[in-house]
């Protein structure tokens, strides 16, 4: 399949309340309003295909980047292309749900994360947090530093009321991941948790949010879910 035919599909499948509710979370035009559902039968045809999803990233169309990290293939990637698609997403969406899962899948998840973590720019900064949250409920607790995990649930701790609005979102769900599928940490990460509290994230033209990780933590522990991985992290 080639771009012209892709970006035709995803052109049918478009749906209008679902680009109102994608505009409403911060999307802009171009976009169609594809429901991520919708994508699946179109990417179980191309299944991997990294220079399409590089075509399909580069149109800057919503719905065409979204479907660009489900086919892409996050192994060939380098550090530079993700700093190429983590410039170009726009909005957390983009940041959060297409760029971190695409990274988390990579070898290099972690370095290029804790670079994003440590810049200071709220998307980028968002991602970091959120690849990691994508690679600890996906993969192995042995492959994690616990040292590590437990500096960054400090650092949690110390500046997650002080970050940008959607830092604040991905570092609040750092800590319940890290409390439900880091078992090492489960319990430190339950007490970073309380001692955060609950977590206001304003959100423009919206009512804030406000999250309490400790809360979502107890509630996953009750269901029976401690140490939870995904076996999948792409749709």
């Amino acid at each position: 399949m080639n771009l012209e035919i892709v970006m035709q599909e995803l052109e049918a499948l478009s749906k209008e309340r679902t680009k109102k509710i994608y505009i409403s979370n911060g999307a802009h035009e171009p976009l169609f309003g594809v429901a991520t559902g919708a994508m699946k039968p179109i990417a179980k045809k191309i299944k991997k295909d990294q220079p399409l999803a590089e075509e399909l990233y580069t149109t800057g169309n919503y719905d065409a980047m979204y479907l660009a990290g489900i086919i892409a293939d996050p192994k060939a990637m380098t550090e530079s292309d993700y700093e190429r698609w983590i410039d170009a997403a726009y909005f957390y969406m983009l940041s959060d749900y297409v760029v971190a899962v695409t990274l988390s899948e990579s070898d290099i998840a972690q370095e290029v994360a804790d670079k994003w973590i440590a810049s200071g720019e709220e998307l980028k900064m968002s991602a970091g947090w959120s690849c990691y949250c994508w690679l600890l409920g996906n993969r192995k607790d042995v492959e994690f530093s616990e040292i590590k995990i437990s500096k960054m649930l400090d650092m949690v701790k110390n500046t997650i009321h002080d970050s940008p609005e959607r830092t604040k979102s991905a570092m609040n769900n750092f800590v319940y991941t890290v409390g439900i599928s880091y078992l090492p940490l489960h319990e430190m990460a339950a007490e970073t948790a309380k001692a955060i509290g609950i977590v206001e994230v304003k959100r423009e033209k919206k009512k804030s949010s406000f999250l309490n990780a400790y809360e979502s933590i107890q509630k996953e522990v009750d269901r029976g879910k401690l140490g939870f991985k995904r076996k999948y992290v792409r749709c």
